[in-house]
């Protein structure tokens, strides 16, 4: 197995297990060439590692240490800057080289847009795999300004890779007429809250291959400031880290964190929040490397 493809940088909570024993891969993929308001989120990688060092390992919300659940850094995807098909094809490669190894990415970007080669590749091991996808924003466009490939159509696009029905989405409380009502028909879609509909759905992906991907934006931006397309009247921080504890004992295949913009919160309170998700997430999946 190898992780060539990725730049060596500083480790997500010092992290630095070795790549044999670790269950997640927690890979930086700094891409953010669609951005429809505010780019920038190719920042988001380095910055969520500097703030992550101001967290515990332990989390009191989910009892779990990642001390006691190896996690690798690989380090950031090297991509060329303004390419966005060649970047994807290189996110795919990056993914499908550690999925064939029985790993877990992690992924940490970087715009929405990165989530398409990530689920291609989880599809290529897993054909029924569920996507379950926080947002404050449908993004279930066809086209925006005239492009199928961007932030704003990925979840339109994954949803004709996985098929009606198989991705859930929560806090959305953005999109156009046109695209809320393509979900409506396509998708499962729960608008404002994420734990309240979550919990009432999960027992419906219990046992299945579950992808997540959550944009930062989720929150209201009195909390994440920083991210590319802020949305009023989201949700708070401690939903949603209620949320992902619920979601302990699913069967999570893999995961992104996206859309965190350092450069808008000067602060750093929303890069603290971003490393927190990961820690969070990653302690989702306990277990040893072969398990599932």
């Amino acid at each position: 197995m190898t992780t060539s493809r990725f730049q060596r940088t500083d480790r997500f909570l010092g992290f630095d297990a070795d790549i044999t024993q670790a269950r997640w891969v927690l890979g930086g993929v700094p891409m953010d060439y669609t951005a429809s308001f505010q780019a920038g989120s190719r920042f988001g990688p380095p910055r969520i590692r500097e703030a992550s060092y101001g967290l515990e390992t332990y989390s009191p919300l989910q009892d779990a240490d990642l001390v006691e659940r190896p996690l690798h850094d690989a380090g950031d995807l090297d991509l060329p800057i303004g390419n966005v098909q060649k970047s994807l094809a290189l996110i795919e490669e990056a993914a499908v080289d550690l999925l064939a190894f029985g790993k877990r990415l992690l992924a940490v970007g970087g715009e929405h847009l990165i989530t398409l080669p990530l689920v291609t590749a989880a599809l290529r091991v897993w054909p029924d795999l569920m996507v379950v996808h926080w947002d404050a924003h449908a993004d279930l466009r066809d086209t925006y300004l005239g492009e199928r490939l961007s932030h704003a159509t990925v979840l339109r696009r994954v949803a004709e890779l996985v098929g009606d029905g198989r991705i859930y989405q929560f806090g959305v409380r953005s999109g156009t007429a046109e695209e809320l009502a393509w979900g409506r028909q396509h998708t499962h879609l729960f608008p404002d809250d994420v734990l309240q509909p979550l919990l009432a759905t999960r027992a419906q992906w219990t046992g299945r291959p579950i992808y997540l991907t959550i944009d930062v934006d989720v929150f209201d931006p009195a909390f994440m400031p920083g991210t590319g397309t802020p949305e009023p009247g989201g949700i708070t921080p401690r939903e949603g880290f209620s949320a992902l504890a619920a979601m302990r004992g699913q069967h999570i295949i893999g995961a992104d964190i996206v859309e965190t913009m350092p450069m808008a919160d000067p602060s750093l309170r929303s890069a603290i929040l971003a490393a927190k998700l990961v820690r969070e997430t990653a302690l989702l999946v306990s277990g040893e490397p072969s398990d599932g």
